[in-house]
């Protein structure tokens, strides 16, 4: 069935017996590509009746389909004819794992953050609206998104809103209170064809009564209403006003159809609130739906997941912050719904009083860290860099304002591969650098990281420590002088030459060293841990006869650190009768590839920054 899906106008008049077949083949897809390629299987697992039913009924791309967080469309994308090029999902050059505009018209709102759908939906409603189109707008908003403020923020927006459904995919907690047998049997009858033909043709009948029979009508909805009320409690759905359908099967395609077609005619603002089971159709990811959530790979015969050798930062920073915790009561960890992602579940493990996880929450998370801190408690708050993003106004206004000592765990800064532009942790430097009074740390290796977090949790400040996704690259540290938040590595005698960098890319400068060397060109590699302040005695130490600066930061370059190193070096007179270059990341946002892959796109691979340090090539991006 799958191979002769090319667009939504295919799925539309197939048999029940079809459509049972063509959600089996989409879940072998899904499982086969995911497997080899890595992604979120366990929620496209669970949405698959759900997507299908949704492109039945409606008409995309006149009608827009807006998913959340955009990791469960991989059904939408296999419907909407991008089936041929499933194979390159979250490949360099490839379809991406979120919804994205550029890549299709079906795919109206792009995006890679959580809690965004609704009030992105409310907007299309309303120009729609301003348009004269009368064409639906339905945002797909899975419950763990329920936990973000942005949110009621469109809830509270968008009752006035006609042709907007919003569906809410709950396969892990209950929106409405589960009242008992009455309860579930109202809600087999409310969902079912039946029900929505009887509640027409009373309509019909009472409306065609001359005179009296809008009054009639009236009359009767009320009658509904108060009944419906004094049987079963309001949820807070229509309590602002929306009408709601549901709770309801999400992998029942067949009822799905009923209540979404039932939602399109009324025409107004409505709530489906559909249950699915994450992991559908795959027994490993039904018995562990967190572990298949978002995978790098796994054997899809056997279900084993591959895990990559060696500590990586993550597990490390879960290490440290647990024994933090252990040797000082004050200590407590924070996340937004990224306690196993950042390494934590130790620590919720061993100090669950002391583990906060607020949900995808994370303005919430940064203020409710403030504070505790001034409360004299220590709080690092765990947050992937491209979701740190989200509570810049809290890390200013009630964080460093205040002067508050909160501990920054910035996991995933730099590129982070497959997850794309999204995910990419390229702006945390850029953002944390103008805010008065924070300090600053990058680290390259687990080492790294014991030195920032002891430094860190001492500080009577705003502190933010980042590092990379994975595992640390693998050699020998000794060859690094340390002079404590700075080190350096000489590659051939008396160097005239010198790259400054931090975090990932340190590896690469030290190839690109060697790389030099073998052409007769000494260079010495500076590696910074302490990215804010900077030591300039220590600089200036390390750059006293080096004539040729080359800067290499996986990072923006506007507002980086190696546009404000230039100004404090011209001001401290370093630069004086030195060339000063930079390489960074311009007004740019990076594709989805793997590191290798964009280091070399970018230039930040060893033979790009040898090339750029000895003259044979451009050194900025």
């Amino acid at each position: 069935m799958l191979e002769n899906i090319h667009s939504p106008a295919d799925v539309k008049n197939l048999t029940d017996a079809e459509i049972s077949t063509l959600c089996a083949e989409l879940r072998t897809r899904i499982i086969d590509v995911v497997a080899k390629n890595g992604g979120h299987l366990a929620s496209n697992l669970g949405a698959v009746e759900l997507s299908v039913a949704l492109h039945r009924v409606f008409n995309s791309p006149e009608d827009k389909i807006i998913f959340d967080v955009g990791h469960q469309s991989y059904v939408h994308k296999l419907l909407t004819g991008r089936g041929d090029d499933f194979d390159t999902l979250r490949q360099y050059g490839g379809i991406t794992g979120f919804t994205s505009r550029s890549e299709s018209e079906h795919d109206p709102f792009g995006c890679g953050h959580a809690s965004t759908s609704v009030s992105a939906a409310v907007g299309i409603a309303a120009a729609n609206k301003i348009k004269g189109d009368k064409h639906h707008v339905i945002a797909v908003v899975g419950d763990g998104a329920l936990t973000g403020g942005m949110v009621y923020e469109a809830l509270n927006n968008c009752a006035d809103k006609d042709n907007l459904i919003i569906i809410l995919n709950d396969n892990e907690m209950s929106i409405s209170q589960n009242v008992g047998g009455l309860h579930r049997y109202l809600t087999r009858v409310r969902t079912s064809a039946k029900y929505f033909g009887l509640k027409a043709g009373t309509k019909h009948f009472f409306s065609a009564i001359p005179l009296i029979g809008k009054g009639l009508v009236r009359l009767f909805q009320k009658l509904r209403n108060g009944l419906k009320r004094l049987l079963t409690s309001q949820n807070m759905f229509e309590i602002m006003g929306l009408k709601y359908y549901g709770p309801l099967d999400g992998n029942d395609e067949k009822r799905l159809e009923t209540v979404l077609r039932e939602a399109a005619k009324d025409g107004k603002c409505s709530v489906v609130h559909v249950v699915t089971k994450k992991g559908k159709g795959y027994a490993p990811a039904e018995a562990d739906p967190g572990a298949f959530h978002g995978v790098s790979g796994f054997d899809a015969e056997s279900g084993v997941i591959k895990t990559s050798v060696g500590e990586s930062f993550s597990q490390h920073f879960g290490k440290i912050a647990t024994e933090a915790a252990a040797a000082d009561r004050r200590v407590c960890a924070i996340t937004a719904a990224m306690g196993d992602g950042t390494g934590l579940s130790g620590f919720a493990k061993d100090f669950p009083e002391r583990f906060f996880d607020v949900g995808i929450a994370e303005e919430h998370a940064a203020t409710f860290a403030a504070g505790l801190a001034g409360s004299g408690v220590k709080p690092i708050f765990a947050v992937y860099s491209t979701f740190a993003q989200r509570a810049f106004d809290q890390i200013i206004h009630d964080v460093a304002l205040q002067n508050l000592p909160v501990v920054f765990a910035l996991d995933r800064a730099g590129f982070v591969g497959a997850d794309g532009p999204t995910h990419h942790g390229l702006f945390d430097v850029s953002m944390m650098m103008p805010v008065p009074g924070m300090r600053i740390f990058a680290c390259e290796s687990l080492e790294d990281m014991d030195y920032a977090f002891n430094k860190a949790l001492q500080f009577d400040a705003p502190t933010a420590v980042r590092y990379a996704r994975g595992v640390p690259a693998d050699y020998d540290r000794a060859i690094w002088n340390d002079l404590v938040g700075i080190e350096y590595c000489d590659c051939g005698r008396a160097p005239t030459k010198a790259i400054i960098t931090y975090g990932r890319t340190a590896i690469n400068a030290l190839d690109a060293a060697v790389t030099c060397l073998k052409s007769g060109t000494s260079v010495r590699v500076i590696k910074l841990i302490d990215l804010k302040p900077i030591d300039m005695d220590k600089l200036r130490l390390l750059c006293n006869n080096i004539y040729d600066i080359l800067f290499v930061e996986e990072g923006m370059r506007i507002g980086g650190v190696a546009e404000s190193l230039f100004v404090d070096m011209t001001n401290a007179g370093l630069l004086q009768n030195k060339s000063y270059r930079i390489k960074a990341v311009e007004s740019r946002f990076v594709p989805v590839g793997t590191t290798a892959e964009l280091d070399r796109l970018l230039g930040f691979d060893s033979q790009s920054i040898a090339d750029a340090l000895t003259g044979r090539a451009v050194a900025e991006v």
